[in-house]
């Protein structure tokens, strides 16, 4: 059961997701070894939503200039709107989404588009400028720039190459995000 502040995710929960995650890598030709598949994090951001808002991430590197990762996104899960902020003298992180396999919708600070083709995950993802993301395709994102993503109705996997990640530091809109919940043992 999840604490009265739904920041705790289940165990089981987690290992089925990673499970699942390892189908989308298969389906976008990324291999992993062993210590890689156990390493996929799931995130629900505390919203006890995975389903409709939630990531799951594998981080090959992460030093103090530069980090990779692989996103999954299950069809039609989001990212909440963030945005990554200056920390100390570091301006931010600077990232650049690649898509691998299906298809994301990202949307970014900016004038909005006359229309968005992806359904709002909640009422937090407020910046509407859209950039539609197939296999190839990639955006790079400066520092400070609002931001949140979908995957289209089959799912996506998304290469992100960026400057250092500082996850704890992330500026959500919605306030009931948290971006490192707790574990619960099932």
């Amino acid at each position: 059961m999840r604490s009265d502040k739904g920041i705790e995710m289940k165990r089981s929960e987690i290992r089925q997701a990673q499970t699942r995650a390892l189908e989308f890598f298969e389906k976008a030709s990324i291999t992993l070894t062993d210590e890689e598949r156990a390493r996929i994090e799931v995130a629900d951001f505390g919203l006890n939503d995975l389903a409709n808002q939630g990531l799951e991430i594998l981080t090959y590197v992460n030093t103090e200039r530069c980090c990779a990762k692989e996103l999954v996104l299950f069809p039609n899960q989001a990212c909440p709107e963030h945005m990554h902020p200056p920390v100390g003298a570091d301006p931010g992180k600077e990232e650049t989404f690649r898509c691998r396999w299906g298809e994301v919708f990202l949307y970014v600070d900016g004038p909005p588009s006359e229309t968005i083709s992806a359904e709002l995950p909640s009422e937090w993802c407020r910046v509407r400028k859209e950039v539609h993301l197939r296999p190839g395709d990639q955006y790079t994102l400066t520092p400070g720039t609002k931001h949140w993503f979908k995957a289209g109705s089959q799912g996506a996997v998304v290469s992100e190459f960026s400057t250092r990640s500082r996850d704890e530091a992330d500026v959500f809109t919605d306030p009931n995000v948290v971006r490192l919940p707790e574990i619960e043992e099932d």
